[in-house]
């Protein structure tokens, strides 16, 4: 992701919020805040229907943080 910042090409991560301490302490070590979106955690065990809802509870929040990444550019 750090890359494609880079590039000029918005973008980010969505991620459980199990992994919340591991991608702070990533992005520290990067010396790279990247945009993370927290999806619920487990995931796995989820429906396809349940993914579904998960996938579009997200969806506003990742569309608004690539365009406001595109528009601070």
């Amino acid at each position: 992701m750090k890359e494609f910042d880079e590039r000029g090409l918005p973008g980010c991560f969505v991620v459980t919020t199990e992994f919340y301490q591991g991608a702070v302490t990533q992005m520290a070590a990067l010396g790279y805040e990247a945009a993370i979106i927290w999806a619920p955690h487990p995931i796995q065990n989820k429906t396809p229907e349940e993914l579904d809802q998960i996938a579009d509870s997200l969806m506003d929040q990742i569309i608004a943080a690539i365009c406001t990444q595109a528009k601070s550019e």
